[in-house]
């Protein structure tokens, strides 16, 4: 059995992508293509078991899946032609080559927001699963789960086709940017305690070729591959024996992978040849070309790299490419040049958490030979980044050019902290952080009151870095982290930050650090969402049996619907009109006691609402959540709401008025 998994998840790696495409065309869903397709695995574990591999398992595994669209298409009661489409029989997967180009534009569409595009396109392009992601972008399972499911409701909610767009040009840069996404990713991890994750960037180079393959005349899909193709390549030298980052500069190339560097100016090759003015991968690209053929750091062309950077910004002028553009100027130009290129970047409300700001202001510092600011600075990155061998390096950098306090405790006197004034609590030039955490351990702040405390001095000490002198605040440093952190904050969130800081500036004796901070009026009261238009909802016909009677025996029962979905059939009293839910009783009326008996069937045991399909044995399933006489598990609440929306564009608790 557990070679027959092993090989089960080969093939559903390497085919996933074509089979659900495949089926996303034929039923128009793909939630549904890719729950269709799950069942296809499960029959494959039970049968495959017993009559060995097919020959071909990616065609048996969409033939079943396939047959299976029919079952839900005549269940569903579908229109008689897509009964029929359905029907014809399987079609070769390789007949459509353009359908996994098809579902790349599906899982990158722009009504996604970028986490959720990054996590369907390795779950239904890659193979990957809920736990893989999870693991691979150090979150947890479910929350993962969640935001897959929510995905895959978005693009049912917004009827987006499963077709390519009329100009996929104009929409390849979504697609390019959630493939890099991954990439970086996997290239420089955002947390977690190693700064590579090797299988991210595999998977993004996989995804890469792919699509350089799948569209050959778009030269920016070959430029994407020459940019990852030649980064990975350096992968081996980019970290030291004990884990810890090498700076390009630094490293030893003879560790860099030739055969990469070549597979990367073969793709650079295809995308000049291709014409046209070169995009924001070509740019980028071409800026890590040069970096390939110098065989030392000394040899490495940094008049020519910052004329790139500046070709770039023009085309793509972010924060980000503009910090870059910052320290190729510090290499060409010099230090002084690149510092002056990154002081107006401090100002950009996308930057104040990047913790590679302060870290290149510190570096550019540090080469100015002024590591008395440059040693703060490299302290404020490491404090910023959640990638433990990054901070690790960013702190040997602040202790290398200017070591800084133990504790925080320089200049911290012992009388007691519940008074005010410098002269009073002591502070003199003691840091940001001390100073925050001894106005937070005061006995008189309530809990409430304290945890709103910490959220504002929370975000100064991350702007401003815990070693900064408290004497140094000014109000208008203060408003400035304001205008940054809360700009386009409610009101009643802006007041409450600004009472918090006013109140830490007046214990400290440094006066109204609110000064420049002007109390904003309320906002006006958020507008009540329509009623539901329950008569209407009722008389719909469109409506399958099982959400018929969810959503009457939630209106009529009142009950929560987490407690609801948790009923089983043993639970009902179908004469009584009531149910045991633990210490309590759900109760209804008679729309619903005509409809609960046509839901159940004839079934004595088992969940009341049952998903449509069984369980994927490799996803653990209480016995209490599987139907024993059907084999299907219980309706889960994720699935129940997104129905609802689906029909109302509204959310099941509206339902819970009561008897109407």
């Amino acid at each position: 059995m557990t070679e027959l998994r092993g090989a089960l998840d080969a093939v559903w790696r390497r085919e996933s992508a074509k089979i659900i495409a495949t089926l996303t065309r034929l039923v128009g869903d793909v939630g549904l293509a890719e729950e269709l397709a799950q069942d296809a695995l499960v029959a494959a574990l039970e049968q495959w078991g017993v009559s060995g591999t097919p020959e071909n398992p990616a065609a048996w595994l969409t033939t079943v899946a396939k047959r299976r669209a029919v079952d839900h298409v005549r269940r569903a009661r579908r229109a008689e032609r897509a009964h029929e489409d359905a029907a014809r029989g399987p079609d070769p997967v390789a007949d459509q080559p353009d359908d996994v180009l098809r579902l790349v534009f599906l899982t990158c569409h722009p009504v996604l927001p970028t986490e959720a595009r990054v996590a369907l396109t390795l779950r239904l392009v890659c193979g990957l699963s809920a736990a893989e992601i999870a693991r691979a972008f150090l979150t947890d399972e479910p929350a993962t789960a969640r935001r897959l499911a929510a995905a895959k409701s978005t693009l049912a909610e917004h009827r987006v086709p499963f077709e390519l767009p009329e100009n996929p040009h104009d929409r390849l840069a979504d697609v390019l940017g959630v493939v890099y996404l991954v990439f970086n990713e996997g290239y420089s991890a955002t947390s977690g305690d190693d700064l590579i994750r090797p299988g991210l960037c595999l998977e993004a180079l996989r995804l890469g070729r792919l699509l350089a393959e799948l569209a050959p005349a778009e030269p920016e899909a070959h430029g994407l591959v020459a940019l990852m193709e030649l980064q990975q390549s350096r992968s081996a030298a980019r970290t030291g024996p004990d884990g810890e980052p090498v700076p390009l500069h630094e490293q030893n190339r003879g560790r860099w992978d030739p055969l990469l560097i070549r597979r990367g100016f073969t793709a650079m090759l295809r995308a000049r040849e291709l014409g046209g003015p070169p995009g924001p991968y070509v740019l980028q690209a071409a800026i890590a070309v040069c970096h390939a053929r110098a065989r030392s750091a000394d040899e490495t062309d940094w008049t020519r790299i910052a004329s790139l950077y500046d070709a770039l910004a023009a085309v793509l002028p972010t924060p980000i490419v503009r910090l870059n553009r910052a320290v190729a100027v510090g290499r060409a130009r010099g230090p002084a040049a690149g510092l002056a290129a990154v002081e107006p970047l401090l100002a950009e409300p996308v930057l104040r958490d990047y913790h590679l700001l302060p870290a290149v202001r510190a570096d550019l510092l540090a080469r100015l030979g002024r590591p008395a600011e440059a040693g703060p600075e490299f302290a404020r990155a490491a404090a910023l980044t959640r990638n433990a061998a990054e901070a690790a390096f960013l702190r040997r950098r602040a202790d290398a050019v200017a070591p800084s306090p133990t504790g925080g405790a320089t200049g911290v006197g012992t009388t007691g902290v519940g008074t005010t004034g410098v002269g009073t609590t002591g502070l003199g030039t003691t840091g940001l952080g001390a100073a925050a955490d001894r106005f937070l351990a005061r006995g008189e702040l309530t809990a409430a009151t304290r945890r709103s405390y910490r959220q504002t001095l929370h975000r100064l000490r991350r702007a401003l870095g815990d070693h900064v002198p408290v004497d140094a605040l000014r109000a208008d440093t203060v408003a400035g982290v304001f205008a940054l952190a809360w700009g386009t904050a409610a009101a009643t969130t802006w007041n409450r930050h600004r009472a918090a800081v006013r109140s830490f500036g007046e214990w400290a004796g440094l006066g109204d650090l609110a000064a420049g901070l002007e109390r904003r009026p309320p906002d006006p009261p958020a507008t009540a969402p329509a009623p539901l238009d329950l008569d209407a909802l009722w008389t719909r016909t469109d409506v399958a049996l099982r959400e018929r009677t969810l959503w009457r025996l939630l209106h009529e029962s009142g009950a929560p619907v987490t407690t609801v979905l948790a009923l089983d059939v043993g639970d009902l009293d179908l004469t009584e009109r009531r149910a045991r839910a633990g210490p309590t009783w759900v109760t209804w009326r008679s729309a619903t006691a005509a409809l609960l008996p046509r839901l159940l069937d004839g079934r004595t045991r088992g969940p009341v609402f049952l998903a449509d399909r069984r369980p994927v044995p490799s996803r653990p399933l209480a016995p209490a959540d599987r139907c024993p006489e059907t084999g299907r598990r219980r309706l889960s609440y994720e699935r129940a709401e997104y129905l609802f929306k689906q029909a109302t564009g509204s959310t099941l608790r509206r339902l819970r008025n009561g008897p109407s």
